[in-house]
């Protein structure tokens, strides 16, 4: 009797780690697939700029700093009154385009459009209500809606890119309401490429 439950727990262990194998993340191309970008982690480890993504090679614009440099620096994270392209906002746990937001959208598709030089990332942001998890994915469909209605409005998307912050980088700090409105949002940081001479 030993020896079978013995054997019955051998045998669900080697199921429970080939099961575990299966789950693996292939590291072959399937067919007829594109080849993944490699990713920051296949770098050099003596590479100072391993790990900066998409970022790499580029500086912020004058007009506007991202959300993580300005945390970083102990800053709001809130757009300035003078920036040419607006913050749009979200409801309570959604990320669908009101009218309003739309028509932010609008202004500032125009506004990309007649200054074609300019490249965006945008931001998805939540309020601090849920888990980081749940509100970095809750960010990354707002800012993703946010680009996709660009992009519908003519600007190029080679010009855009997303990022979430979820609740980690708020633009207000109360824990109200009011506060709460300000911190659902997508923002728009414009930066430039970084000459190579």
């Amino acid at each position: 009797m030993k020896i079978r439950i013995r054997l019955a727990g051998h045998v669900c262990g080697l199921i429970f780690f080939c099961s575990l194998a299966a789950c693996a993340p292939s590291t072959t191309d399937k067919p007829g697939a594109t080849p993944a970008p490699r990713s920051d982690s296949d770098t050099s480890a003596n590479d100072p700029r391993a790990g900066e993504g998409q970022r790499a090679g580029t500086k912020e614009s004058e007009t506007g700093s991202s959300s993580l440099k300005q945390m970083q620096e102990g800053k709001s994270s809130a757009t300035p009154a003078s920036s040419p392209l607006k913050d749009v906002f979200y409801e309570f746990d959604r990320y669908d385009l009101s009218a309003d937001a739309r028509g932010t959208l609008r202004a500032n598709a125009d506004w990309l459009k007649s200054n074609p030089s300019a490249r965006v990332e945008i931001e998805g942001h939540c309020d601090e209500r849920g888990t980081n998890e749940y509100n970095l994915a809750l960010g990354a469909k707002r800012a993703q809606v946010a680009k996709d209605f660009l992009i519908n409005q003519g600007v190029a998307t080679e010009r855009l890119v997303t990022i979430s912050y979820g609740k980690e980088a708020p633009a207000c700090f109360e824990p109200n309401e009011e506060c709460r409105v300000k911190n659902r949002r997508a923002r728009f940081v414009m930066f430039t490429e970084v000459p190579t001479s």
